[in-house]
């Protein structure tokens, strides 16, 4: 086979693996090289898709972050190690959660979160009530501090008495 048939097939799945979904760089690359015939070639065509604007990691985690604090309040470390996930390098997740968190602090999403909780599940009366919704803050991610005083107000329950 040629080399421009062998980059002629890797752009068209490329291309396909991009409509169905945005990725990053190191997604899109490891998925083409599930298939592809040479790593060269699929380099190649990361540094096309590059220069065209359709793989571009800064737009991607900074489009991602937006698109799931509109859907979900999440705090910085839910969403960073999300991120994480999806093979964003560090330093363009740390700009793309400055950017977000820039917009709204991380308090305004722990207090979307606190009141569609409060809405379900009623005011923490009693201790063990205020620590399931201390819990259920921490995996989304929300900063201990925080999290630990917005309980408090809430509840009036302090979580962090002496546990004999």
């Amino acid at each position: 086979m040629s080399d421009q048939s062998d980059y002629d097939k890797v752009m068209a799945r490329a291309l396909k693996l991009l409509s169905v979904k945005a990725r990053t760089v190191a997604e899109l690359r490891e998925r083409l090289l599930e298939r592809a015939v040479s790593e060269s070639v699929v380099e190649q065509v990361i540094a096309r898709l590059q220069e065209l604007r359709y793989l571009n990691d800064e737009q991607f985690a900074a489009d991602y972050s937006a698109s799931r604090l509109r859907v979900k309040p999440l705090g910085r470390r839910r969403l960073s190690r999300e991120l994480a996930q999806k093979k964003v390098p560090e330093p363009v997740i740390e700009n793309a959660l400055d950017q977000v968190y820039e917009l709204a602090d991380e308090e305004t999403f722990i207090d979307q979160a606190i009141e569609k909780r409060l809405r379900t599940r009623g005011r923490p009366r009693t201790r063990q009530e205020a620590k399931n919704l201390f819990d259920h803050l921490r995996r989304l991610g929300f900063d201990y501090e925080l999290v630990r005083r917005k309980v408090y107000d809430v509840s009036h329950t302090p979580l962090d008495e002496d546990r004999e």
